[in-house]
């Protein structure tokens, strides 16, 4: 017997840790956005499973290398944790359409907006017994690409205003997210848990 599932999908870079500027790729480059920790922990309380979907196009372009970004995702899950936050899945893209690469390019269909980070995330489940309900399921990013991604993948798409904060983009290209926060606490705690 198959379970239902709702899931948080979050963007990595801009969402919950801040964006640089360049290539997070080094723990100590690794810092937090403010209270996104308790965030996570307040929908994994309400019963979602957290999945992170990156976008870690570092790795075709040589700035980056695989052992480098998942030992970030490693040490962000440790920190994670310490609030009971740590994620379900993790999943990355390491290609970009302007940098070929014979190994990497034949992963082209997950960069994001491409949903095929999400796809593998809801047969991973699936493969558990567990059914995930995209109607009840959000996609959370800071990117024009992300509320894409999620509007694609048939869940429900957020724009947060940290990182790029791309809610002008979305607006010009017409990718309109159903709501827009200043921060993932926020559209946490005053859109995805806010009391109908």
């Amino acid at each position: 017997m198959s379970e239902s599932i709702k899931v948080l999908f979050l963007d990595r870079d801009g969402t919950i840790n801040k964006d640089t500027g360049s290539y997070v790729y080094l723990k100590e480059q690794l810092i937090l956005i403010d209270r996104a920790d308790e965030a996570i922990a307040l929908a994994k309380e309400a019963g979602f499973r957290i999945v992170i979907v990156s976008n870690q196009a570092g790795i075709a372009r040589g700035i980056a290398t695989v052992e480098q970004v998942e030992e970030v995702n490693r040490y962000l899950n440790e920190i994670l944790s310490m609030r009971n936050a740590e994620f379900d899945r993790c999943y990355y893209c390491p290609s970009h359409p302007d940098y070929p690469h014979p190994i990497y390019d034949r992963y082209a269909l997950c960069r994001k907006p491409e949903t095929g980070m999400v796809e593998r995330a809801i047969r991973d489940f699936l493969a558990e017994g567990l059914v995930v309900d995209r109607s009840a399921s959000f996609f959370i990013g800071d990117k024009t690409i992300d509320v894409e991604c999620g509007q694609r993948a048939g869940l429900r798409p957020l724009l947060v205003r940290t990182g790029h904060n791309e809610e002008a983009l979305c607006v010009k290209k017409n990718i309109i997210p159903e709501f827009v926060a200043d921060d993932l606490y926020q559209a946490v705690t005053e859109y995805i848990l806010a009391p109908l």
